[in-house]
């Protein structure tokens, strides 16, 4: 069952969509025009507020074909957008790749997923339970 998500959008901006039927995200599309040389981040508008329901977050996430064709990302992926956040919703894209990029208004820059939130209440404890893996970490798992 779908979860309501309201919007309010700047003037000319089109309200987000799926792309498919099976798309997780919605697109977010740029409002503006610009140019990112290589290895400069910038805040990218998209004209678009919303209400993210209680329990919810709405996760802003690059796009694959960005970052495979023209070495675009993210500098905080994925973004988190809190469910008390009412401000214009930006994408923080940047260029890794080797030439200029060129987005223009109406370009989707990235995608938004909404998805439950569970709340943690931490508690002091003196130790933690042990597992197998215990305190290893980055690669100690391996790679095969």
């Amino acid at each position: 069952m779908p979860i309501e998500l309201p919007v309010v959008l700047s003037e000319g901006v089109e309200l987000p969509t799926y792309a498919t039927e099976g798309s997780a995200g919605l697109d977010l599309r740029s409002v503006e025009d610009i140019e990112l040389r290589p290895f400069e981040r910038r805040l990218v508008r998209t004209g678009l507020r919303i209400a993210v329901p209680l329990g919810f977050e709405a996760q802003v996430r690059p796009r694959s074909g960005l970052a495979m064709k023209h070495g675009l990302s993210m500098v905080n992926a994925p973004g988190t957008i809190d469910s008390d956040y009412r401000g214009e919703v930006g994408v923080l894209l940047i260029n890794l790749g080797s030439e200029t990029v060129k987005l223009t208004r109406g370009d989707r820059i990235a995608q938004l997923v909404v998805s439950p939130v569970a709340r943690v209440e931490p508690r002091v404890v003196t130790e933690l339970d042990p597992t197998e893996r215990g305190s290893g970490g980055f690669g100690s798992t391996g790679t095969k």
